[in-house]
């Protein structure tokens, strides 16, 4: 029975990936660093630490990582405060709505550092929906490992198999299915270069999956 739908966020509920990106690439120019659109892509749905971690050691900087994390987070608030084109996802809000009327548990499970997390949960007014937030940055293992989806799970009360992840990541979606949770993949306008060939099911608008719609996706 669904009991719990677990949401990434970054391309999910915002897609805040285009300000991601702007201030990743100021920091890759802060640094010196050149970082083509491959390497880039193959960073989706892992937390700043470990991406930093990983450019410190493939660019051979001196500098710690935690630098880097702290300077693309400055120019990431930097343009989460002045961009007015940003906004929630088409659709997505009267779908979190209509799960939380609907007595579904709701909780995040984001890549994203719980400082951005809470500013966007902030902004929309969205803590009234879910019953937790889980942040990447603060476990031990970043997606693909399912521990993300793993906690979320326990932090609904359930077990993963009454649980059921909406990502748009190829590493999200790794994530939940190692986990042993049914996948919903969100194939939007914003993926790009992402793997879809584990989910589930894919969607591409959220009117496809209210409520309803979800209970009879998840196997009986």
């Amino acid at each position: 029975m669904l009991k719990a739908i677990l949401f990434d966020m970054d391309g999910v509920i915002v897609d805040s990936e285009p300000l991601h990106q702007k201030a990743y690439y100021k920091m890759f120019a802060h640094y010196g660093i050149d970082v083509d659109d491959r390497l880039y892509q193959s960073f989706t749905g892992q937390a700043t630490l470990p991406i930093c971690e990983h450019l410190c050691a493939h660019f051979e900087l001196d500098v710690p990582a935690t630098d880097l994390v702290a300077q693309k987070r400055i120019f990431f608030k930097d343009f989460f405060d002045n961009d007015p084109d940003f906004q929630l996802i088409d659709g997505v809000l009267p779908l979190i709505q209509a799960c939380h009327q609907s007595g579904l548990t709701l909780v995040l499970a984001s890549s994203a550092s719980m400082p951005n997390i809470n500013q966007i949960f902030e902004r929309f007014d969205l803590n009234q929906y879910f019953t937790a937030k889980i942040s990447g940055a603060d476990l031990a293992a970043s997606k693909p490992h399912p521990e993300i989806f793993l906690k979320a799970a326990a932090a609904a009360g359930c077990q993963p198999s009454e649980c059921m992840v909406i990502e748009d990541a190829t590493n999200g979606i790794k994530a939940a299915k190692a986990a042993g949770i049914f996948c919903v993949a969100f194939q939007s306008d914003h993926s790009h270069g992402q793997n879809y060939d584990l989910a589930d099911t894919v969607i591409s608008d959220f009117n496809d999956i209210y409520p309803e719609s979800l209970f009879e996706l998840f196997p009986k």
